[in-house]
């Protein structure tokens, strides 16, 4: 009975030990200016007159997404190839999508 209580201590502690490492695994990995740290913010110094200009060209919007039209995989926009009005992931799928039959020939 003392093994399987000491197995049930040591298998709660292992689970304590590894959610601990990866939190501080992760706080290393965060970025070192938080929401609250007022150093970056160009308000608290007022003699900091480029911050805003810097901080707004830091803070770019990432790149939009688009579906492939074949097998519906995500690229972005600069890599995908547009080809009769869809976006595409490969040129192997825009020239599948360009040789498939259409209209009457469809049939």
């Amino acid at each position: 009975m003392r093994q399987l209580l000491l197995l049930i201590l040591l298998f709660f502690a292992g689970q304590w030990l590894v959610k601990a490492l990866r939190r501080v695994g992760n706080a290393a990995d965060a970025p070192r200016n938080g929401p609250f740290d007022t150093s970056a913010r160009p308000d608290a110094n007022p003699g900091n007159t480029g911050g805003a200009q810097a901080q707004s060209q830091s803070r770019q919007l990432a790149e939009p997404m688009v579906r492939c039209a074949t097998c519906g995989v995500h690229t972005p926009q600069s890599e995908s190839i547009l080809a009769a009005g869809q976006r595409f992931c490969c040129a192997e799928h825009a020239e599948r999508y360009a040789a498939r039959p259409t209209g009457r020939t469809a049939r």
